[in-house]
């Protein structure tokens, strides 16, 4: 019976390790938050998206920019003081235009400077949030990208300015109806883009140059993955600074590892913002 007890002892100490490295390691990131917040006198937060082994057979899935991220993002800034700079941590592939925008406009809206910091890469959705802020940052070798809109077309995703472009090449009645739906849907979904990224800039810099970096962003010059780099963003108008701080990558340390193959947080901040002199 002795050796019956000992080992459910070991199988439920076993089933807390996870529980308990999980603790470990979110007091490890609000600790980091927390030294990060002290040294530039801002509300931190974080919106990180890693490629995650999840599920019983280790099926690699992508997190992306959802719903919940802005919830969570807006009520941040919303609980932050109007005086109190705010420093968002991006790393992700994108994800949703509605939830993307949500949060570009919260951004935006914030009195106190605002600082997008990118240590490695922010696509597309990413992208239009780093356009809303005052100020982006970026590692010299880290990528934003474009911002062409992309729509469902026979269960896959193809990006709207190569819709238009049939178009173009081909006579109408040799289009089928479909086809000619999704242009006119990509029309709207490509202007109403450009106007979004215009108003996220215009600023910033003189109402010419907004409108034509819009037009470059979203009219399908290049792929939808394609790394505009620091160079790149300096030659379009874009200003970036490069000096990541380094905390910055102590941070992102700190979600490499899958604990319990459970979803890691994307979004996290200090509920209560203390200022720099309590911290």
């Amino acid at each position: 019976m002795m050796g019956v007890d000992i080992l459910f002892l070991l199988i439920f100490l076993a089933s807390l390790q996870p529980v308990i490295q999980r603790k470990i390691l979110q007091n490890a990131r609000i600790s980091k938050i927390r030294d990060m917040e002290r040294k530039r006198g801002s509300r931190v937060i974080t919106l990180i998206h890693r490629q995650e082994t999840i599920g019983f057979f280790g099926v690699p899935l992508s997190r992306y920019i959802d719903i919940e991220d802005s919830e969570a993002i807006i009520r941040a800034i919303h609980m932050t003081d109007d005086n109190v700079p705010i420093d968002l941590i991006l790393h992700t592939p994108g994800g949703l235009v509605l939830a993307a925008g949500q949060i570009a406009r919260a951004i935006k809206r914030h009195k106190a400077k605002t600082t997008v910091i990118v240590p490695h890469y922010a696509m597309s959705g990413g992208t239009l949030i780093a356009l809303a802020a005052d100020e982006i940052i970026m590692h010299p070798d880290a990528v934003l990208g474009p911002v062409d809109p992309q729509l469902g077309f026979g269960g896959s995703v193809v990006p709207a300015a190569s819709v238009i472009k049939v178009l173009e090449n081909k006579p109408l009645d040799k289009i089928d109806d479909q086809t000619l739906i999704l242009a006119d849907v990509s029309k709207k979904a490509i202007r109403q883009m450009e106007d979004f990224v215009y108003e996220l800039l215009k600023d910033k810099m003189d109402s010419e140059r907004a409108r034509n970096i819009a037009k470059e962003l979203t009219n399908g010059k290049w792929t939808h993955d394609y790394p505009l780099t620091v160079e790149t963003l300096l030659s379009l108008g874009i200003r970036v600074n490069t000096d990541v701080p380094k905390e910055v990558y102590e941070l992102m340390d700190l979600y490499k590892a899958e604990i319990g193959g459970l979803r890691r947080p994307s979004v996290e901040y200090i509920p209560t913002y203390r200022a720099s002199n309590d911290l």
